[in-house]
């Protein structure tokens, strides 16, 4: 039988998108999706159907050909991360043996994380016949009888998720789930009092009291408890200020509450530091022009979607992403308008590379959503990672046209054809949306980082430098930038302490990439300190493993030390982990004759190019091939899982510096209940009793 395992991995308080070096190509998709989570984000983290029992008992004889190639497509397809053919195989493996207990689990999680309510409900109720505090199938079968108006026996279900001896669900999260899903069901029973008994007395660590304050909140503001709902929000929103649902519910009530002005300058605080969310604006808007805005939740079902989209987000950040599908999924049984949950899955799906998927899913936004554009941009970097330059190109180019001054969209643009290499008119369109910007801000650093790199790529070198040290000059502490100038410093013979100590700091901010550490290795090759080459190598080698231009590097250091014997093992590691064709070919004749000079001759030593500006080659992109999980990132999306960015061009045996910037993930980040985190900060263990830190 196949064992479904959450593990807590940690609990973070962090305020959203406050991470450092949050720049433009932290786009409203990504701004929005981290933006979604509440400050105390759940991290839990299934174990991808991976721990099942030998499987041979599956195969005795009488067991068909037909259920034996369901079963074995099913494993390959949940391998592979994809959810929906894994829920049909297990579905189709498990009407040849319908009492299978590893087919009925695997099954059953699949279908929920696939949207398949209804055909998972019957195997939840298969499952509490053997285990009756099964929480998913207690939540599942508690959420359809919420969405059906049955609250009791919606409670009665709830009420029973509780953790067993051998569960790695801590109790503290089943807790707080049950408490608040019990208490929205009392007031679907119009007993406002009692759900807020049961919130109140609900007992846990410090990270409790957001999540109680905040749906305590709006069920009073659902009820009509105009003061009760006002001092609850009130103190929500004072716990974690920078949580999209948080301050997006606060200021509905001040406006509702005749305090306009108070609303506006909640509203003013959040744009200050995510510039430009769509939710945010529209209801500024809205607020501004007089109107008052309905309350956030509008019904005891909206508000129990609410919980399960915060806690699927937050486990979709940390990893869970089958176990996070199945709680938006969820989410959207109960609430089918909701738009956020839809968004998030779509992320999902992107940190499982399940592109097409995807773009399928973000496709149901609807076209009058005031979320629309943003999602127009997402789908655009879904097809650019897919390489469907021209669809990219398309939508954006339309998207431009209809708003010039959308920088979001134009800068997406400009990642397209960058990734296709098209600089030069990547370099115009990044020239676009600077020119568009009405003040240049901090933010702005990857606008003249990325349009730094199109004007080295076509050899306008003045224009690139005069670029990379503006960026610089805006986020002086982004190491991306700080990598790519000082290596391109030290390639062309300019500048080289000044470019040692620009890749030093680099490292030193980022200790952990394996791109940055590489060029510190590679920048000391190229000025003939090989023993520190080496020193440095090694390392970037332990940290990308997989990546055969570092593993080159390596290699080209070892035999300028003579370690003859390990270079040709990196070379050759090198080879097999197919590189670009023209790398490849150096390797190659590495491979048959070892290093040589200009001479034709072996040679012990490299000195340093005395190259000028103008002539000196110029270094390539080593950033990885696949969307990095931003930042972009991303409501969190809030952040985030990866949403791609625009794919880098593949790295060059000459140069390291990395063509794609830190940003944040664009995949939608874990949102849990209201509130948004951004990026994670200091792990928290509930059991252990820590408290989360702001």
């Amino acid at each position: 039988m196949i064992v479904t395992k959450m593990l807590t991995s940690k609990i973070v308080y962090s305020g959203a998108l406050n991470a450092p070096a949050a720049s433009r190509q932290t786009t409203r998709f990504s701004r929005m999706v981290m933006a979604l989570a509440t400050s105390m984000i759940f991290s839990c983290a299934m174990l991808p159907f991976a721990q099942a029992k030998p499987l041979h008992p599956l195969f005795d004889e009488g067991y068909n050909l037909q259920f034996s190639g369901s079963f074995l497509a099913a494993q390959l397809a949940s391998k592979g991360h994809d959810i929906e053919a894994a829920a049909t195989y297990y579905h189709n493996a498990l009407a040849a043996d319908p009492q299978n207990p590893l087919l009925i689990q695997s099954a059953f999680q699949l279908l929920l994380a696939d949207g398949r309510i209804k055909d998972a409900l019957p195997l939840a109720e298969k499952i509490l016949a053997r285990d009756k505090n099964n929480h998913l199938a207690r939540l599942t079968l508690g959420i359809e009888a919420f969405k059906r108006g049955n609250f009791e026996r919606a409670r009665a279900n709830f009420a029973q998720m509780q953790p067993r001896p051998d569960s790695n669900v801590p109790a503290t999260i089943l807790d707080l789930t049950s408490s608040i899903l019990s208490a929205w069901a009392h007031e679907g029973q119009n007993d406002p009092e009692s759900a807020l008994k049961v919130i109140d007395r609900l007992k846990g660590p410090p990270w409790y009291d957001v999540f109680k304050n905040y749906h305590s909140g709006l069920i009073a503001e659902l009820a009509g408890r105009k003061p009760d709902a006002a001092k609850r929000l009130a103190d929500a929103y004072g716990q974690d200020a920078t949580g999209l649902r948080i301050v997006d519910a606060e200021a509905r009530n001040l406006a509702r509450n005749g305090r306009k002005d108070d609303a506006l300058k909640v509203l003013d605080a959040f744009n200050k530091d995510t510039p430009d969310h769509p939710l945010v604006i529209a209801l500024r808007n809205e607020i501004s022009a007089g109107t008052v805005p309905l309350p956030l939740i509008q019904s005891p079902q909206s508000g129990a979607a609410e919980l399960l989209f915060g806690i699927g987000a937050a486990i979709g950040r940390e990893g869970g992403e089958e176990v996070a599908a199945v709680y938006l999924q969820l989410a959207m049984w109960l609430d089918p308008k909701a738009e956020l949950p839809l968004i998030t899955l779509a992320s999902v799906e992107g940190q499982l590379k399940q592109y097409e998927k995807s773009v399928s899913i973000l496709e149901q936004v609807p076209p009058t959503s005031t979320l629309k554009p943003m999602v127009d941009i997402q789908i655009s970097r879904y097809y650019n990672v897919l390489e469907k330059f021209d669809k990219a190109n398309e939508r954006l180019i339309g998207l431009v046209k209809a708003n010039p001054k959308d920088i979001d969209a134009v800068m997406t643009l400009g990642d397209v054809y960058r990734a296709n290499k098209n600089f030069a008119e990547a370099a115009d369109v990044y020239t676009q949306a600077i020119a568009a910007l009405p003040t240049v801000t901090k933010a702005d650093w990857s606008l003249f980082y990325y349009r730094g790199i199109c004007f080295e790529r076509t050899k306008q070198w003045p224009k690139a430098e005069a670029d990379f040290l503006h960026a610089i000059e805006l986020n002086p502490k982004e190491p991306h930038v700080l990598n790519y100038l000082g290596y391109s410093w030290i390639d062309m013979g300019l500048n080289l302490d000044k470019g040692l100590d620009l890749v030093k700091q680099a490292v030193d901010l980022a200790p952990d990439d394996g791109y940055i550490v590489d060029s510190l290795g590679w920048a000391y090759y190229k000025l003939g300190r090989f023993d520190d080459a080496v020193r440095e190598l090694e390392r970037a080698v332990l940290l990308k493993p997989e990546d055969p231009v570092v593993n080159d590097h390596l290699g080209d250091a070892y035999w300028r030390v003579d370690r003859k014997l390990e270079s040709t093992f990196q070379w050759a590691h090198s080879r097999d982990l197919k590189p670009e064709p023209e790398d490849l070919a150096k390797t190659l004749e590495k491979l048959k004759h070892g290093l040589v000079d200009a001479k034709g001759e072996k040679s012990a030593e490299t000195p340093v190019p005395a190259t000028t500006a103008s002539d000196a080659p110029k270094p390539d992109v080593a950033a990885p091939a696949e969307p990095t999980k931003p930042a972009e990132t991303a409501p969190a999306p809030a952040t985030p899982a990866p949403a791609p960015v625009s794919p880098a061009p593949a790295p060059d045996q000459s140069a390291k510096p990395a063509d794609t910037a830190p940003a944040a993930p664009e995949n939608p980040a874990p949102a849990p209940i209201a509130p948004a985190p951004a990026a994670p900060s200091t792990p928290v263990d509930p059991a252990a009793g820590s408290q989360p830190k702001p």
